[in-house]
Order: structure tokens, then C-alpha cells, then sequence
């Protein structure tokens, strides 16, 4: 009875001290609540896969491989909190825990519109939770958010390593606020610390690292992993095939629109993903996004900075219905302008540079095309006007040979 008295009384200081910090620093009112039985939303306590909810756009934070150097994780002076670096993700399909919304007022709009457990929400960026990460709203005034993310496993791994034996401390970074760090790719994330079993997202890790260091880890009970799984039967468009994403098409079998999918609106999505320059990011991004790697993050903000400005809902839904990944302008017959052709030519060029296979490679589409260089109007009429005298200086000559 003692035990629990002080269990409880640890956990309620620790609450206290993570409110006072959070809404003094972040300027958001932070979630302290029990939002499972196995402990707080800074626990990032994982039940069930409906528990992840599916959103998509960036830039977000993935804090999944901080612990030891070379992204280390180290406790601030109470140890409530660590500061821990993290990768940026500049954008793509990314997943929140529901159980870990770190923003009371998000997390209550959240569970209201999907349920406690996320099982309402199934359809990526239809958890409100999503929105608020996208628009900048969930923390004012910070970089990004820390969430979930596929896009440094085939460098960086996945797995799971068990920790149940003392000390327990571990850092909940599930939507923890982000700054970046002035290091291209890196961000530091100041995420709150729990006392409690966890999990590692890597196999046979040491769980104790010393040093004041701790890992970035979550807790399933059911020990059943700490990452989304695919839904039965289905895929999860834009993560890798090896993991449950859905493939990219096939060369010279491109599937057939589903009847309830308008194509018109699909192309229009797409041609109004126009930046200031008139580059449709909707094709720069679905030519790199889905064989990007971690050494091309840099492209991928390249690519896919500002889609998330205009819908692309009808882009989503096409995808996750036939089940493929950077797929739905191909599907549809979109077709990009100029200088979206000149983009992706180039960036298709730059992956190969790095050693990455672009989908053009893959399966001949989004293959862009080198451009033809635009000549300015002086020019133009010079040419112009010499193709004119070259004409005239033939028929002059066929005239006197006698050949007209």
C-alpha cells in the first residue's frame, strides 16, 4: 500500500513539474491525463493498431532511434524531461499514437471525432490530430512535432528490445515539440520522461545507456511491437513494401480508377499543388517520396514542400483504395507541365547520383524529361529572322538554276 502511495505521489509532481514546463515553454495545455490504464499520454502507451492514426504532410520529427549517440537522448536536471535529437522529416506518411497527444485541447478534439482508441479514423488526415500538426497550431511557435515515421528504416532498422527490469526511465517523445538544431536534418525534441517497462524500437539493445542518456521508446503491454502494422487484407500506401506498404505499380500495368474516384479531380489536385514558380509538387513528390532514403531527406523537402497548401484528399484516397504508393497520377492520365517535367527529370537524376533507384527506373513512369532551353524574344527573332534569309537564299538559287 505504501508502494502505490508512492507511485502515486511521484506520478503526481512529475505532472505537475511536465504542466508548469510545458505551458510556460510551449504555450499549449499539456495532457497529464491517465489516457490508458498502464499510464499517462507521456508514457506513449500503445493498446491496438487503430491506436496509430494516419496522417500525411511534414515537417515532422522522428524521434524513434534517439537513446545513444550518434542521436542521443539526454536528461535535463530534474529529469522530467530529455532533450533529444532526432531526424527531420521534411514530409510523407507519418502516424500519431492516440494515447500519446501531448496537447490536452488536440487530444480531446481527437478522441471525440475518432474514439478512445483511434478506430474512427482510419483514412489518413482525418484525425484532427493530423490537421493541427500540418497547420503549425498543435505546439505555437515550434519548428514541428515528433511522431511516427517509415522513412529512415531501410538505413536505420526496426525491431523491438524489452525493458522491464530497473531503471525504467525512458523518454515518451510521441508529439513532443521540435526546434531545429542548425544541423542540416536534425532536430531536438524536448520530450517528457516516464518511469515505467518499455519497449526499444530496435533489436538486442542495451536498455540501461548510462550517462544520463535514455532512449526514446513507448510501451505495449500486449508486447505485440511499438510501430503501425498494415490493416487486414490491406497496405499502407508510401511506407516500405517490406514493412506492410503498398507497392509502386508495375511496369506497363497500371490499374484501372475506381468508380468512385472523379480522375478530373484527381488531376486537379495535382495542377493545384503549383508552387510560386509553377512546379506542380503534387509529380516532383510522388517521383521522390516513395523511393526516397535517409541520405535524400533533402530532396524530399525539395520535392514536397507546400503540398500540403492544397487538397490532395482525392490524391490519398485513390492510392489507398487500389493500394499503391505514388501511384494516382499515373492511374488518372495526369500530366504535368513543363517546367514539372524539368523538375522531376532533374530530381530523378540526383537520386541516382546518391545511389537511390528513382521510380522511372523502376517502372518507366514520373520520368520527367530534360526540357528544351527557352529562348528569350531578342533571340527568337534572330532565329527567325535568319531561317528567313537562309529560305530566300535557296530560292534565289533554285530560281536561277531554273528549277521553279
Amino acid at each position: 500500500m505504501k508502494r502505490i502511495s508512492m507511485l502515486v505521489l511521484s506520478f503526481l509532481v512529475c505532472s505537475c513539474i511536465l504542466t508548469t514546463v510545458y505551458a510556460q515553454t510551449f504555450n499549449f495545455p499539456f495532457n497529464d491525463t491517465m489516457t490508458t490504464p498502464f499510464g499517462p499520454a507521456y508514457a506513449d502507451i500503445i493498446l491496438e493498431p487503430a491506436n496509430f492514426l494516419p496522417c500525411e504532410g511534414g515537417p515532422v520529427a522522428l524521434c524513434y532511434y534517439s537513446g545513444p549517440e550518434p542521436e542521443p537522448c539526454v536528461l535535463t536536471g530534474d529529469g522530467t524531461t530529455a532533450n533529444c535529437e532526432c531526424f527531420e522529416i521534411p514530409y510523407g506518411k507519418y502516424f500519431v499514437d492516440i494515447n500519446a497527444i501531448l496537447n490536452l485541447d488536440v487530444y480531446n478534439d481527437t478522441i471525440a471525432q475518432c474514439g478512445t482508441d483511434g478506430s474512427g479514423c482510419t483514412d489518413t488526415n482525418s484525425a484532427p490530430v493530423c490537421e493541427s500538426i500540418n497547420n503549425g497550431t498543435f505546439s505555437p511557435g515550434t519548428d514541428m512535432i515528433s511522431t511516427f515515421s517509415f522513412a529512415c528504416v531501410p538505413e536505420e532498422g526496426i525491431g523491438s528490445t524489452n525493458c522491464d527490469q530497473p531503471p525504467l526511465l525512458y523518454a515518451g517523445c510521441m508529439t513532443a515539440p521540435c526546434t531545429r538544431t542548425g544541423e542540416d536534418g536534425l532536430v531536438n525534441c524536448l520530450c517528457p520522461t516516464y518511469d515505467g517497462p518499455y519497449q526499444i524500437g530496435l533489436n538486442e539493445q542495451t536498455c540501461n545507456l548510462g550517462n544520463e542518456m535514455v532512449w526514446s521508446a513507448a510501451y505495449n503491454p500486449n508486447a505485440a511491437g511499438t510501430n503501425p502494422t498494415p490493416p487486414t487484407g490491406g497496405c499502407i500506401p508510401d511506407a516500405p513494401e517490406s514493412l506492410g506498404g503498398c507497392p509502386l505499380i508495375t511496369r506497363n500495368d497500371i490499374p484501372t480508377p475506381p468508380p468512385n474516384i472523379d480522375c478530373n479531380q484527381v488531376c486537379q489536385e495535382y495542377e493545384e499543388s503549383k508552387d510560386s514558380i509553377g512546379i506542380e509538387k503534387g509529380y516532383t513528390c510522388d517521383a521522390t517520396l516513395c523511393t526516397s532514403q535517409c541520405n535524400d531527406r533533402d530532396l524530399v523537402e525539395i520535392a514536397c514542400i507546400g503540398l500540403t497548401n492544397g487538397p490532395i484528399e482525392v490524391i490519398i484516397k485513390l492510392e489507398a483504395e487500389v493500394g499503391c504508393s505514388c501511384c494516382a497520377s499515373q492511374i488518372c492520365g495526369c500530366v504535368a507541365n513543363e517546367q514539372t517535367q524539368k523538375a522531376v527529370f532533374d530530381l530523378n537524376n540526383q537520386q541516382r547520383a546518391r545511389g537511390i533507384t528513382p521510380q522511372c527506373d523502376i517502372n518507366g513512369t514520373l520520368c520527367g524529361a530534360a526540357g528544351i532551353p527557352l529562348l528569350s524574344e531578342r533571340s527568337m527573332l534572330i532565329l527567325l529572322g535568319t531561317m528567313g534569309l537562309i529560305s530566300i537564299f535557296f530560292l534565289v538559287r533554285r530560281k536561277k538554276t531554273g528549277r521553279i
